[in-house]
């Protein structure tokens, strides 16, 4: 039997030995991201996601491992586990896989097998199944027996058929075979309970589709379909394979007594196998779609937690409605609240009036120079009052920013601690202000669920869900690094090795001592202790600190191979340090600076840039100065959009319309695609063609690659 790091090497292409050493890394408290920047000789430069998957999957073959010694364990209890059995339990890839084969020896409710077994019919079956050309009516009336409830031959007979069932519903081979046919030969269908009703499920009401062919969002959506009443859903195989397969299993057809194994066959078939693989596929389906739809939700969340900062500026947000009003906040450059208010631009003219005259006194008392717009309820109105707005400031601009999960975080305790003098509606505009400044450090305080780049996330496993959002954060925050001296504590929860503890603590201790004015400075933290500081250290940044390496991504532990690193190289002009390096030799100067040469390189790019930010070198997002309704929209129209969000058939971008338009995975490009992800992520800034508009049903269809032609 392989080992579990062959199984891992073999399955993600890498060298046993770096699996290897993974493994251990994990075991010893190592966090993912921690592994991935500064252990990179250890596992050959692995990327982050490639690790994740790693620990996944070490996750579920050690829990297969346990799983098998348990099975092992109660069998051999029973005193049943033969040497075959026990290589057939340990050769079992998978879980499922291992339950048939513990299946026979699971304790049972009462069944019709289990009945006849009592009766004593056991022995009868044996010689039914064997079909060795006995008299079993002749053998049968052995068998009858009033005190046990055998009254007749043809009753003890359909006892045995019982047995007989059972025990091939048991079979781990025929059960195999079946759900691999299903996998090749079946269709899922699914038909309205309501054919009349008017849903959104219409395009399920008469649906048959291959399992080999079903698309995960197509699974998904019959699933919730099912679950609400609307749709009546089977699996389907075509003619009478089924039933075949467990008779040709069973049968050894030369014999007459065959007609009686056939009809238990066909029995087991209908009554044990079929429903019970049928929820199987279904399970294994919903499976295979959640695990899609979580990665997809992870793909669309990294590049949305990657947006750049838009930094440096004074910035308005603004929460627009109705009833309540639009709500006003003002931030500085790093976010702090300098002023508050609310207006109503969307009563009449005259209030509309009153609101420019007053964030026109806000924005000359404050210097503001962008304003974000969140996109829901009365945005249009307050974006065409923005763009009235900004003719008086020529020099500012405005965006819409998605304000997905803005309401759940302004209703948080973690922002009623933030903020305790503002009510909600507020501290949701201070929220949509902050997203335009620096998307990740906001977009944190909100569960990833919340923030609308996912498609039937609630239908996915919660737990899954969350591992691998929480996954995603994670890696954006340390891949960003963060200001000790700045950073929320939700912020600093995200950080490899810290916890919701020592971030408060943090918190605490720059507050009550001042700010950091070293890395060193952190190990006098609480509760901070060295594996924690290990972890950490790297992806805290220590801007007011004397070494200017506490302002880089390069560890302390490397910080003599930094110095020694620009004392050999002698370089004067810190951009040039890699370009250095490639000269001089990586694999001579990680010889004689001491360490690896994936570490030495990312120490050269580090000190070429510190405090660098890497969202700076991706697009900005789209800062505007006039307003687009849907009615302005024509078919053949070029525009430029954002994407916000990636799905199974096509992909959404904002236009600057309130209504995202929908490219068609069709129209993405010019040749096929399995999934639009191959071509664009969330955050994109794409050209777009306008091929048609539906005001009434508020539908904008776009095209990417008719843009690209005309281009």
């Amino acid at each position: 039997m392989q080992s579990i790091v062959e199984i891992l090497a073999q399955e993600l292409g890498q060298k046993q030995q770096y699996v290897e050493n993974v493994v251990n890394l994990i075991d010893e408290g190592n966090t993912i991201p921690f592994i991935a920047r500064y252990r990179k000789e250890m596992h050959g430069a692995m990327d982050d996601t490639t690790l994740r998957n790693l620990e996944t999957r070490l996750t579920y073959l050690r829990n297969l491992q346990q799983r098998r010694d348990e099975v092992k364990k109660s069998i051999e209890n029973q005193g049943k586990l033969t040497q075959e059995l026990s290589e057939a339990i340990d050769a079992a890839a998978t879980m499922t896989e291992v339950e048939d084969l513990y299946r026979p020896y699971k304790q049972k409710r009462r069944t019709r097998g289990s009945i006849a077994r009592e009766k004593g019919l056991d022995p009868l079956a044996q010689v039914i199944f064997a079909q060795d050309g006995q008299d079993i009516q002749e053998l049968a009336k052995d068998f009858i027996n009033e005190e046990k409830g055998v009254a007749t031959a043809e009753e003890a007979i359909a006892g045995a058929l019982d047995i007989i069932a059972e025990n091939l519903s048991d079979d781990a081979d025929i059960r195999k075979a079946l759900r691999e046919l299903c996998s090749r030969r079946g269709s899922l269908v699914s038909k309205a309970a309501d054919p009349e009703a008017d849903t959104v499920y219409k395009l399920y009401y008469d649906f048959n589709q291959p399992i080999s062919r079903l698309l995960d969002h197509q699974i998904l959506a019959i699933n919730r379909g099912e679950k609400e009443d609307i749709l009546k859903v089977t699996v389907t195989l075509p003619g009478n394979e089924g039933p075949a397969l467990v008779c040709r299993a069973a049968l050894k057809p030369t014999m007459q007594i065959s007609q009686m194994v056939k009809a238990a066959a066909e029995d087991a078939y209908e009554r044990l196998i079929f429903p019970s693989i049928q929820r199987e596929v279904r399970n294994a389906l919903t499976d295979r779609a959640s695990e899609g739809a979580i990665h997809n939700f992870a793909l669309n969340l990294k590049p949305l937690l990657m947006q750049p900062p838009v930094k440096g500026f004074v910035t308005m947000g603004l929460d627009p409605g109705y009833r309540n009003g639009c709500k006003v906040a003002v931030v500085d450059a790093t976010g702090k609240v300098l002023a508050t208010s609310v207006v109503y631009p969307t009563f009449n003219e005259r209030k509309k009036q009153e609101a420019i005259t007053t964030l026109s006194g806000l924005m000359r008392k404050f210097g503001v120079r962008h304003i974000a717009i969140g996109n829901g309820t009365a945005s249009r109105e307050t974006e065409a009052m923005t763009v009235e707005l900004l003719r008086s400031f020529p020099e500012a601009s405005y965006a819409i920013v998605n304000e997905a999960g803005a309401s759940v975080y302004s209703a948080s305790p973690l922002a009623a601690e933030e903020f305790p003098e503002y009510d909600v509606n507020l501290r949701s505009a201070v929220s949509i202000a902050r997203r335009l400044q620096d998307p990740l450090a906001e977009l944190v305080k909100i569960d990833p669920k919340a923030i609308g780049v996912g498609q039937y996330q609630h239908d996915c496993p919660q737990k899954e869900l969350d591992a691998a959002l929480g996954g995603v954060v994670e890696d954006c925050v340390n891949a960003v690094g963060v200001d000790a001296n700045t950073a929320s504590r939700s912020l600093l929860e995200q950080v490899s090795g810290l916890t919701a503890a020592t971030a408060k603590n943090i918190v605490a201790y720059r507050e009550e001592n001042g700010p950091f004015t070293s890395r060193s400075q952190l190990k006098k933290v609480p509760k901070l202790g060295p594996k924690a500081f290990e972890q950490c250290a790297g992806f805290l940044r220590i801007p007011e600190s004397k070494e200017i390496l506490d302002n880089t991504g390069v560890h302390p532990e490397s910080y003599a191979a930094a110095k020694a690193l620009l004392k050999l190289l002698d370089c004067q002009d810190p951009k040039e340090l890699p370009n250095s390096l490639e000269r001089y030799g990586i694999q001579k100067a990680a010889q004689e600076v001491g360490v690896g040469a994936p570490t030495l390189q990312d120490i050269a790019k580090e000190l070429s840039k510190p405090g660098r930010d890497p969202r700076d070198e991706l697009p900005k997002p789209i800062l505007r100065k006039d307003v687009l309704e849907m009615k302005d929209l024509k078919p053949g129209m070029v525009l430029t959009g954002t994407v916000r969000n990636v799905i199974d058939f096509g992909v959404f971008v904002d236009i600057g319309v309130h209504q995202d338009g929908l490219v068609h995975i069709s129209e993405v490009c010019g040749r096929r695609l399995k999934h639009p992800s191959e071509m664009v992520k969330v955050g994109d800034v794409v050209d777009v063609v306008v091929l048609s508009v539906d005001e009434q049903r508020h539908r904008i269809s776009l095209s990417m690659k008719q843009a690209k032609k005309q281009a």
